[in-house]
C-alpha cells in the first residue's frame, strides 16, 4: 500500500458562521481574531492543517534514487558487453511469462542417410570408417551412415553406377577401368594413399619376377586385379594373355594357394594374406606391385555416382570431414583406436589383424579430401600406353576434391 504524502485535513467548519457573525457586527467593532486570521489566509486557531509527511517523502526519494541507480547499472553493462547487443537482446528486462504447459521438446533436424559398401570383408584398412561411426563423428554432422559388406568384391562399383548405394570403397585402378567402360564413377576421397595389393606366390615356387609368369595359373581377387594389375605385369614382361591361366577367387585367396590350385594370386592384401598362410605353414614371397613397374596410386578410395553427385555434395563433404577427424584421432591414439575397432567389429580381433594394424594405420590418409591430380593423370597415361584402356580421360573426370574452392 502506498503511504499518503499528506494527512487528510479537518474541514474548516467554523469559517462560514464566523463570516456571518462578522456581517452583523458594527463597522467599528473589531472582528474576532479567528475571523481575522481566516480573512488574512490563515486557518483558525486549533484547526488541523495539511502538514507534509517528511519521512514518507524521504523514503520515496530514496526508493527512486535506488531504482535509478539500478537502471543505470543495467544500461552500463548493456553498453559495455564485449560483443555488443545481439539482434534479439531486449533494451530492458522483460517480465517472465507464465508457462501454461511444458515446452515442446526440440527435435533435431532429420539426418541424411548414406549407404557405403565396402570393397570386401571388414578389415583394418577400413579403420577410419569404423572409428568415425563409433565416435559419433557422422552423427554429429547430421549423417546416418550404414556400412555394408558385398557378397562379391566386383559388385560395389556396379551397384553404385545403378544408384543402389550412395558410395563405394574401391581401389584407384578399378576407378580408371570402370570409367573407361562408361560407368559414372568419381573419386571423392582417398582413405589410403599407397597401394596395398601385391602378387603373392609360394616361397618355394618358380616365380620370382613377372617374366616367370608365363605358363602359370594365377588367381585374382577382383576384376581390376586381373584387368589392370596382372595385365600390366604381362605387358611389361611381353607375355601374351593366352600364355597364362587365370581364376577368379574372390575372398578365397588363401584356400587356393594353400591347396596348390594356383601358382600365385594377384591383388592380395600384403598386410593380411602372407601372415594368414604362415599360420598354416605356407611360406610366401610378396612382390609389391609398385616394385614391379606399376606407378604409385591410391590404395583405397571412396567413389560416388557422378550423375547424382549434385544433391549429395554437401552430405559427402560432411562425411569426408568426419573421416578426416577420425583418421587424425587414430594417428594420435593408435592403441585406443584398435581397442575401439576390436570392440565394434569383434571378428577383426585376430592375431593377423593385430599384427597388421601398425602397418595399416601408418598408411591411412590424413587428408582424405586432398587430390593429387598429377597422380591420376600419370596412372591414366600408364594404362593408356599399356593398351589397358581405350582413351585418356582428364583427371577432373576421374577424381574431385569437394572441399576445394571453385575457380
Amino acid at each position: 500500500m502506498i503511504t499518503p504524502v499528506f494527512r487528510r485535513p479537518l474541514r474548516w467548519r467554523l469559517l462560514l458562521p464566523a463570516a456571518a457573525l462578522l456581517s452583523t457586527l458594527p463597522a467599528a467593532a473589531e472582528p474576532p481574531a479567528a475571523v481575522v486570521e481566516a480573512q488574512e489566509g490563515f486557518p483558525p486557531l486549533g484547526t488541523e492543517v495539511m502538514v507534509p509527511d517528511l519521512k514518507a517523502l524521504a523514503d520515496k526519494a530514496a526508493r527512486e534514487a535506488a531504482q535509478a541507480a539500478a537502471w543505470a547499472q543495467v544500461r552500463r553493462r548493456y553498453r559495455e558487453a564485449p560483443t555488443g547487443p545481439s539482434v534479439d537482446t531486449p533494451s530492458r528486462p522483460s517480465i517472465p511469462a507464465i508457462a501454461l504447459r511444458p515446452a515442446e521438446p526440440i527435435e533435431p533436424p532429420p539426418a541424411t542417410s548414406l549407404k557405403i559398401m565396402l570393397d570386401g570383408y571388414p578389415s583394418p584398412r577400413h579403420a577410419a570408417l569404423f572409428v568415425a561411426r563409433e565416435r559419433g563423428l557422422f552423427a554429429s554432422r547430421g549423417l546416418e551412415v550404414t556400412l555394408v559388406t558385398p557378397a562379391d568384391p566386383d559388385v560395389p562399383s556396379k551397384l553404385l553406377a545403378a544408384s543402389r548405394i550412395d558410395l563405394a570403397v574401391a581401389r584407384q585402378p578399378l576407378l580408371h577401368l570402370q570409367v573407361d567402360r562408361g560407368l559414372p564413377l568419381v573419386r571423392v576421397a582417398s582413405l589410403i594413399a599407397m597401394p596395398l595389393s601385391a602378387l603373392v606366390v609360394p616361397e618355394d615356387g618358380a616365380i620370382e619376377t613377372p617374366v616367370q609368369l608365363a605358363g602359370s595359373r594365377i588367381g585374382h581377387a577382383d576384376i581390376d586385379s586381373r584387368d589392370v594389375l596382372l595385365a600390366a605385369l604381362l605387358r611389361g614382361a611381353a607375355i601374351r594373355d593366352d600364355e597364362i591361366e587365370t581364376e577368379a577367387l574372390h575372398f578365397r585367396l588363401d584356400d587356393a594357394l594353400r591347396e596348390g590350385r594356383v601358382d600365385g594370386v594377384i591383388g592380395a592384401m600384403r598386410h593380411l594374406l602372407p601372415r594368414q598362410l604362415a599360420d598354416v605353414g605356407l611360406a610366401t614371397r610378396v612382390l609389391r606391385i609398385e616394385d614391379l613397374g606399376i606407378p604409385l596410386h591410391d590404395g583405397l578410395v571412396l567413389l560416388a555416382n557422378r550423375d547424382h553427385l549434385a544433391p549429395q555434395r554437401d552430405a559427402i563433404r560432411r562425411l569426408v570431414a568426419a573421416i578426416e577427424e577420425a583418421t587424425a584421432w587414430i594417428a594420435n591414439h593408435p592403441d585406443e583406436a584398435w581397442s575401439l575397432i576390436a570392440k565394434t567389429e569383434p571378428a577383426l580381433d585376430t592375431a593377423v589383424n593385430r599384427e597388421a594394424w601398425e602397418m595399416v594405420r601408418s598408411r591411412l590418409n590424413l587428408s582424405p579430401a586432398a587430390l593429387d591430380q598429377g597422380r591420376y593423370r600419370r596412372f591414366e597415361e600408364y594404362l593408356f600406353e599399356a593398351g589397358l584402356i581405350r582413351e585418356r580421360h582428364p583427371a577432373s573426370r576421374l577424381a574431385i576434391d569437394l572441399g576445394a574452392s571453385p575457380r
